[in-house]
């Protein structure tokens, strides 16, 4: 069976040469490139790839250009790896993904292990590459990189294209739902390029986590999926309400008051045990991020303010 790839990037220089350059010899590889103005366009031209240009008069989301990536799939078509552009497919992923659909038709989805290239420049690089080590077998949601059935993606409506992050985990919820199942493999599956060297940029990327999550509770909250509910009501807690509650405890009971403030560090302590002190202390110093991004999204979704992307790169 014949793989398609789509790839999706905007100004991603030499990690998009290297991206389609480890997808030579696939049947059919389509970029969709957002407004790049580094050479991108020819770049993926001169390595044989239909380039899709996506209209940049509309907001842009990912999901937006993995829909023009599907869209440009020829008929027929029954397998495709979506990638990002900062990505690289390892050698053997393709034909070990497509074997295991093979051999499980009721799986739509099927994911592995995605690494970070330089986990050690920096702390945030290091923490994005262990976020990735996400259980093996059936899963509920995928990232960015996967293989996926054309014939069960197409008929629920491919990604939902206003959402501005996570648009991956929601589809999953469309899919499980018509009665198609997840998986992730115990097997490498591509190299990733996070790039984030500064506190500012891992804040953002938390942020659009927080946002992402308020949006997916709004969306699937609803019991039995209760999608993102948890992850929702974490942040509003660590990173709103406690540091309110301790704010008044401090105007009504002075340092006595301040000193509820402690539970910050007993929580990093107490996590530290389950991930280490780096994992637990930006687990921590993230629900101030995602409980920003969260009240971003409640606050648009009031006023009816248009969505903004949340870039960190």
């Amino acid at each position: 069976m014949s793989i398609a790839a789509i790839v999706i990037g905007r100004n991603e220089g030499a990690r998009l040469i290297a991206c389609l350059d480890a997808l030579e010899g696939m049947t059919r590889l389509v970029y969709v490139d957002s407004g790049s103005t580094d050479g991108s366009i020819a770049a993926a031209q001169a390595r044989g790839a239909q380039v899709v240009s996506l209209d940049m008069s509309l907001p842009f989301t990912a999901a937006r250009a993995r829909n023009a990536g599907l869209a440009a799939l020829p008929e027929g078509t029954k397998l495709v790896q979506l990638l990002d552009g900062d990505c690289v497919v390892q050698p053997d992923w393709l034909a070990q993904a497509q074997d295991f659909l093979a051999s499980h038709p009721d799986v739509a989805v099927v994911c592995g292990r995605r690494r970070e290239m330089y986990p050690e420049a920096s702390v945030y690089n290091g923490l994005i590459d262990g976020e990735w080590d996400t259980p093996i077998g059936e899963a509920k949601s995928c990232g960015g990189d996967a293989l996926m059935r054309v014939d069960a993606v197409q008929p629920v409506g491919g990604y939902r294209e206003d959402l501005i992050a996570g648009e991956e985990p929601e589809l999953c919820v469309r899919l499980r739902q018509a009665g198609w199942r997840i998986w992730r493999l115990d097997a490498e599956m591509t190299a990733h390029d996070a790039q984030i060297m500064r506190l500012g940029q891992w804040w953002r990327r938390s942020k659009r986590a927080g946002h992402a999550f308020a949006e997916g509770a709004a969306l699937h909250g609803a019991a039995p999926e209760r999608h993102w509910v948890s992850e929702t009501r974490r942040a509003l807690i660590w990173g709103l309400a406690l540091p309110l509650l301790i704010a008044v405890l401090a105007l009504v009971a002075g340092p006595l008051g301040v000193l509820a403030g402690l539970i910050y560090p007993l929580q990093v302590m107490r996590l530290a045990r389950r991930g280490g002190l780096a994992w637990a202390f930006f687990s921590v110093l993230g629900k101030f991020a995602e409980a920003r991004g969260v009240l971003e999204y409640y606050w648009r979704r009031l006023t009816g303010g248009k969505k903004r992307l949340i870039e960190y790169k």
